[in-house]
């Protein structure tokens, strides 16, 4: 009962929330001005707000679900809760090659989430390759992410150096701006973003088993190097496409699952769907705050999240006894 009831207070946070974030803004209209202009279609107020905030509401919430799923998958492969995309470099390499690619071919900007995709996956293989030596250490793993993170974000800010669209497409990239977000974005994140949350939901099973060392696991019938490549496969779909469309966005992987661990348990078959909620949440509520608090200045959703993730790496270090083991 206890966890019903936290999935249903999720969602109903997450709802409040994004009609709160469709209330308020430079446009300020009322719960009831909203239902009716969105009823009758003919309020022109929220007919604006249709085309520019709703886009971004959508966009914030799939980028955040998207994150903080790929978060509790690579916890799962790596059997480490420090894992997430945007600390060990694959949303970084993510985003690189995106941002390459578009700037270079700006006609092939649908298909950026597949450029991401190879970007992730590159830099998910970098981050593995270079930290195996006989078993996955998860201290190396994470100095390797962040020394791999740092490669790619650092080669993304060269194009601050280029054109115009080259700083643009590198700074929606690394700020995590929502704004002027299109119907487009959210039809590409739907359908991309879309197809990996629906996997991850297929692998709950897995990732259960392989909290079981590897003999037990094949056992029970796993075949374990399968498992481990297809649900990093998902994750790194799941954070490229985020990145792709959202932006570079860290710690939305680490936070969220972490706390759903606490209220809703281990078992992978609920913490998926939990995480997507409540990433979906976190991200959403991070870009209210950063659009509202200073208005009409605009505070990435990046940022907000740099500010809070920051400290709870800090405290999730000096609880974890077994990271330099």
């Amino acid at each position: 009962m206890k966890k019903t009831s936290v999935f249903v207070i999720t969602a109903f946070l997450l709802i409040g929330t994004a009609v709160f974030s469709a209330m308020t803004g430079s446009i300020k209209v009322t719960a009831w001005e909203l239902a009716q202009g969105l009823w009758d279609g003919v309020d022109e107020r929220v007919e604006i707000i249709k085309d520019l905030r709703f886009p971004r509401i959508l966009v914030s919430m799939l980028s955040g679900a998207a994150l903080a799923v790929a978060g509790a998958l690579l916890q799962a492969v790596i059997k480490n809760p420090l894992a997430e995309p945007g600390i060990i470099g694959i949303s970084a390499g993510a985003g690189f090659v995106s941002i390459t690619v578009v700037t270079v071919f700006p006609m092939l900007y649908f298909w950026s989430p597949l450029f991401s995709v190879i970007g992730g996956a590159f830099a998910c293989y970098l981050v593995y390759s270079l930290s195996w030596r006989v078993r996955l250490n998860p201290l190396r793993l994470l100095l390797v992410g962040i020394a791999v993170n740092a490669v790619f974000t650092g080669l993304g800010q060269l194009y601050n150096y280029r054109g115009s669209y080259a700083v643009t497409s590198v700074n929606q990239a690394i700020s995590s701006i929502f704004t002027m977000k299109t119907w487009e974005d959210v039809y590409i994140l739907a359908l991309f973003g879309g197809a990996g949350l629906a996997l991850a939901l297929l692998l709950g099973v897995w990732c259960n088993m392989l909290a079981f060392e590897d003999e037990t696991a094949r056992n029970l019938g796993l075949k374990v190097v399968q498992a481990r490549l297809a649900i990093s496969a998902v994750a790194v779909l799941l954070a490229s496409v985020a990145t792709a469309i959202g932006g570079l966005i860290m710690f939305a992987g680490l936070l969220v699952p972490h706390v759903g661990r606490m209220l809703v348990g281990t078992n992978y078959k609920l913490l998926l769907p939990f995480s997507a909620l409540g990433g979906a949440l976190l991200i959403l509520l991070a870009d209210t705050i950063g659009r509202t608090v200073l208005a009409p200045t605009e505070i990435p959703a990046s940022i907000i999240m740099t500010v809070i993730g920051g400290p709870f790496l800090i405290m999730m270090l000096r609880r974890n006894d077994k990271l330099g083991a």
